[in-house]
């Protein structure tokens, strides 16, 4: 009897241990996950800065529903991508799933930031600052030659979708007009400081498929400010 009642109180105490052992091993390895798991980036959509009942030759209507449904929607997915990034073990993942997601990633984030900077272009018509009309004189010609360059890209995506993107190369140290057809090609090292958006969800509702129109009225209201500031922080870094 005496050598049972041993034998149970063993097996009780064996018990308890391999339970205390196993939500110890649980616990380290919750917080294993936890500690690997890296704090994913939140980006805010940046408020329009313009008054889109006030840009003119372009409806209310399709500046917002631009600016909601394609710059707001791509920062919204843009942050659904890093919070499954933030938690991705690497070490086990399968690689198809890694390149789908920072595939997404790229095309979010280059979808928020040239949204951005398209966004900042709008809502005044004058001209370039002294120092950037400089700049464009000297790696263009004029400010007359960028500009037809500029916008016979624009022109030329008509029909199609992309961007074009007035970029300061940091390699190269000069001002550059660079085509892209989609959210994942861009001038490595280059900087955006003035953008138009050749997607047709830029132009297709107020002018279908006249898309050189779009391009014309865009032109005539841009505002340099931004592009001004971003060309003064670029190229003094």
């Amino acid at each position: 009897m005496t050598r049972d009642f041993h034998r149970r109180q063993f097996l009780r105490a064996a018990a308890t241990t391999g339970v205390a052992l196993a939500a110890a091993g649980a616990a380290r390895a919750e917080e294993k996950a936890a500690a690997a798991k890296r704090a994913a980036v939140v980006h805010q959509p940046k408020p329009m800065a313009f008054d889109p009942q006030r840009v003119e030759g372009m409806s209310e209507k399709i500046l917002v529903s631009h600016y909601e449904n394609n710059y707001i929607g791509a920062v919204k997915r843009l942050n659904a991508i890093l919070d499954q990034l933030s938690g991705l073990d690497f070490d086990k993942a399968p690689g198809f799933q890694i390149n789908g997601l920072k595939r997404e990633e790229l095309i979010a984030a280059n979808s928020m930031i040239l949204h951005e900077v398209y966004f900042a272009g709008l809502g005044a018509s004058d001209k370039p600052g002294a120092a950037l009309a400089a700049a464009l004189d000297r790696d263009f010609g004029s400010f007359d030659r960028w500009r037809a360059e500029f916008v016979a890209m624009g022109k030329a995506l008509g029909g199609g979708s992309g961007w074009v993107v007035l970029s300061y190369d940091k390699h190269g140290g000069r001002l550059v007009n660079s085509w892209a057809n989609d959210h994942t090609q861009c001038l490595a090292g280059g900087d955006p400081i003035f953008v138009l958006d050749m997607f047709e969800h830029a132009y297709q509702m107020d002018f279908g498929a006249k898309a050189a129109d779009y391009v014309k009225i865009v032109m005539a209201a841009a505002g340099w400010s931004n592009a001004d500031r971003l060309f003064e922080k670029y190229s003094r870094a």
